[in-house]
């Protein structure tokens, strides 16, 4: 199995968190991996992430946008993905390529199987191993972020971010990669369903 484990969700519906819980025990459990975000996390990819969270940046139009995040995933994927799942290290990757279809196919209405190709392009073909998908509340959400200031896709609204949620439960049909898991419940809750899944799946050992 591909040792790619990407985490979606909307804003603010604890990624962060668990991927941070997945790298503590993996540290215990030395287990090699790379933690990455997109955008970001090489400087081209950074320097794009700069433009596309700007809140000045708000006449930028949705094909644009979809554009430059493929630019970013681009460059992740050459400079970064591809050589540590080369050397047969976890990649652990906070968004991906549901993120497109969630965000711009869903969320913007654009053209989902064009989202899907120029997806395909970007990454030549890598698909992750395992997608969670954390499933929160759109208050929730809110509540979790708690920011004087929301960057500029978090400041697309409730419908906006609905249209994102319900994508999300659109892609989880379509493959068995796709873990939806309940993100309302206490973060320690959320890592023992995500751990279960990443052990049984790839035959790790548990630290007790």
């Amino acid at each position: 199995m591909n040792k790619l484990i990407t985490f979606e969700g909307v804003d603010g519906s604890g990624k962060s968190t668990q991927i941070e819980f997945l790298k503590d025990k993996f540290d215990r459990l030395d287990i090699q991996y790379v933690s990455i975000r997109e955008p970001g996390s090489t400087v081209i990819s950074e320097n794009i992430r700069e433009i596309l969270l700007d809140n000045k940046n708000s006449q930028l139009c949705s094909e644009a946008e979809s554009l430059l995040f493929m630019a970013a995933r681009a460059q992740i994927t050459s400079e970064a993905i591809i050589p540590t799942l080369e050397d047969g290290k976890f990649v652990i990757c906070d968004r991906y390529i549901d993120s497109t279809i969630a965000y711009q196919g869903y969320g913007r209405g654009l053209d989902i199987p064009f989202l899907k190709s120029i997806n395909n392009y970007a990454t030549r073909g890598n698909i992750p191993g395992l997608t969670f998908i954390l499933d929160i509340d759109y208050e929730l959400s809110l509540h979790r972020r708690n920011r004087e200031e929301n960057d500029r896709m978090e400041s697309g609204g409730g419908d906006f971010m609905n249209k994102v949620k319900g994508g999300y439960h659109q892609i989880a049909k379509e493959g068995e990669r796709y873990k939806v898991i309940n993100g309302d419940k206490p973060p320690k809750e959320v890592f023992k369903s995500v751990w279960h899944i990443i052990a049984n799946s790839y035959g790790v050992m548990n630290d007790q």
